[in-house]
């Protein structure tokens, strides 16, 4: 193995203090010869599958990871050694941000040492970073954190260069003696390049809301804070080869990945002595029984058929079971709801209830949906009412426990616009220079890292200005690098184990809400199902509607009931009135509707399909017109495509 190990690495989502993305430091550890490299975010486990990714690609192991930073007591760096240990980790860190506010995590040092949930470190390697002044206050502390964690407990020691270093090595060696603590060396890295310094000082001028020229001691006094090579840090640390071997001895004991979150989805009620497949099965059965009542078409038979053993042979069962429920509930209030997306290929959502298209007399595919070739778990989005959603997101909460329950993250993350914007007040730039320079990309470059001069002097900014060539670079830069934590638009993730025990859960700012710190991507790459309760406004407009139509003319109409051969309404729409009508009331899509002159229903799924950037940018718009208007042929390379391209031609 590798001499040295980093365990101190602070990645851009211990939010405006990490000055590098996961995957610059994965890379740059394997340039640097590591095979394995640790995470240690403030708090927060939010970028750890981020880096977890990145290390697989490089193929290097990532030691999961936390710096606990306490009210309290000094900081501690955290490595779970196995599942159960990464699951308190993720349950401490829980518990802190449920008594906090938004973005933040309260944890005492009572917490680690005497709480139910850490259990004095167990399973843990607990690492102390001592502060810069060696105080009587530390080593009481310290004594006691170390009658109660009886191994795996280390102290860091890392060069501060501040001139006191020999004498502060000296005191923790006195110290750690004393205690039979032995000592680990660290670099606590804020960057994976030497250059990203000025970035760093630009971010915790940021977090700190003051200018730079007004930050003081609150900057690191040099770039030295970067991933360093083994050979370096060895050289710089010669005097304690004990403390370096303890890098690759920690990293040796903290074997646990991520790739062990095995995700189990929650267990749904079901008929007393079925199991999940067989309720699903028998809810779809009835549901195509009330579909059609007259008897059930041999060809949807097959459908059904072919669906169910699909969704059996992939174990999606109780994700369908949830869905149905979340919609019934829905329902039996009186709350107007609709699946969308690639969920209305499936014959089983439709018997069920959750769409309201039935895919098979319209001949769509129901591998969009779910294949077993994609290897990718189905993903229902469901929309509500936006005025009575809420109502079901508390019937999600209170049916599964707000520890089995939670929203999924958004990683909010910086654009060119806002970056400028904070930079510019960081770098000591007038309110009035940094509008100006904001302005300039509504303009709309392709590119929007590169800012041309001449948009610069057209706002009368002077391009050769040091400090605003260097507002720019620092743009640049920072670009795409994580500001804080959102809650989804709706993606829940409901589990059967605690869902504290496979990532951590804090309080949203609204009220009521809890929110999960990864985002979808990462839950794609562990795995890991959602479920999508999304707020549609036009379905609160169509329920209004729905109330009108049957106060003044006693018609009961329903989503699944509406003619969907009206001529009339083909008429309004080939005609371009279609304003307020959800999905073609673009002026885009009011230019497309004449010339497409829509007369069913799938023509309305080719109009709204192809005013795309897709088909725009592959030229595809102005072909299908001449051809769907008879006056350029309809070529098929091959004969075997005519019967799968045929109706888009």
């Amino acid at each position: 193995m590798h001499p040295y190990i980093e365990l101190q690495v602070t990645t851009n989502y211990s939010f405006l203090r990490g000055a590098s993305h996961p995957h610059e430091l994965a890379t740059q550890a394997k340039n640097l010869g590591y095979e394995a490299i640790a995470i240690s975010d403030r708090n927060t486990l939010a970028g750890a599958v981020r880096m977890h990714v990145a290390c697989k690609q490089q193929n290097i192991r990532m030691i999961s990871g936390v710096r606990l930073d306490l009210e309290d007591s000094p900081s501690f760096l955290c490595f779970p050694t196995d599942r159960r240990a990464y699951g308190r980790l993720s349950q401490l860190l829980s518990l802190g941000k449920r008594r906090a506010g938004k973005g933040q995590c309260y944890l005492f040092l009572k917490d680690l040492l005497e709480g139910n949930v850490f259990q004095a470190g167990e399973g843990q390697v607990v690492v102390v970073i001592p502060p810069d002044e060696i105080n009587s206050v530390f080593k009481n502390t310290l004594h006691t954190i170390r009658n109660k964690i009886k191994n795996n407990i280390y102290l860091s020691v890392n060069n501060t260069y501040s001139g006191n270093d020999k004498t502060r090595f000296v005191a923790l060696e006195a110290l750690t003696s004393s205690l039979s603590l032995p000592l680990v060396i660290t670099n606590d890295v804020q960057a994976h390049l030497p250059e990203r310094k000025i970035l760093h000082d630009v971010l915790t001028c940021i977090r700190e809301h003051c200018q730079i020229n007004e930050a003081g001691f609150l900057l690191h006094a040099n770039a030295e804070h970067h991933l360093k090579s083994g050979d370096e840090m060895l050289r710089l640390f010669a005097d304690y080869p004990e403390a370096i071997a303890n890098t690759v001895k920690i990293a040796d004991q903290c074997r646990f990945s991520l790739d062990e979150l095995h995700y189990e989805y929650p267990v749904e009620p079901v008929s007393f002595g079925c199991t999940p497949q067989q309720e699903l099965s028998r809810l779809t059965w009835e549901g195509a029984d009330e579909r059609y009542p007259n008897g059930i078409p041999n060809k949807i038979k097959i459908q059904i058929n072919h669906e169910l053993t699909l969704i059996k042979e992939l174990g999606y069962a109780a994700y369908f079971l949830t869905i149905h429920d979340i919609v019934r509930f829905a329902r039996s209030r009186n709350i107007l709801c609709q699946g969308r997306g690639s969920a209305a290929n499936s014959s089983v959502c439709y018997m069920l209830g959750v769409t309201s298209v039935n895919p098979a007399e319209i001949e769509l595919l129901f591998e969009r949906f779910v294949s077993a070739e994609r290897n990718e778990p189905p993903d229902i989005d469901v929309d509500f009412e936006h005025e009575r959603r809420e109502e079901v997101i508390q019937y999600i909460y209170d049916k599964y426990g707000r520890t089995h329950s939670g929203i999924t993250a958004t990683h909010i993350t910086y654009r060119y616009k806002s970056a400028l914007r904070e930079i510019g007040k960081v770098m000591g730039l007038t309110e009035d220079t940094t509008q100006s320079l904001s302005s300039v990309v509504n303009w709309g470059q392709s590119n929007k890292r590169d800012l041309k001069e001449g948009y610069i002097r057209e706002v009368g900014l002077d391009p050769t200005d040091p400090t605003l060539k260097m507002v720019l670079d620092l743009a640049r830069q920072i670009i795409g690098f994580p500001r804080h934590l959102s809650q989804h638009t709706g993606g829940f993730v409901i589990t059967k184990a605690p869902l504290d025990t496979v990532v951590p859960i804090e309080n949203a700012a609204m009220k009521d809400r809890t929110v999960i710190e990864w985002d979808k991507d990462d839950l794609d790459a562990l795995g890991i199902l959602k479920v999508d309760v999304l707020a549609l406004g036009m379905l609160t407009c169509i329920r209004k509607a729905f109330d009108l139509i049957d106060h003044h003319h006693g018609r009961k109409l329903t989503l699944s009931s509406i003619p969907q051969g009206d001529q009339q309404t083909y008429d309004m729409l080939c005609q371009g009135d279609s304003i307020g009508v959800f999905q073609v009331e673009s002026r885009a899509q009011m230019s497309m509707l004449p010339r497409l002159k829509p007369r069913n229903y799938y023509d309305l799924v080719i109009e709204v399909a192809i005013v795309r950037p897709g088909p725009i940018q592959g030229d595809m718009v102005h072909p299908f017109l001449r051809r769907r208007n008879g006056s350029e042929k309809v070529y098929y390379p091959k004969k075997e495509l005519e019967e799968v391209l045929s109706r888009t031609m």
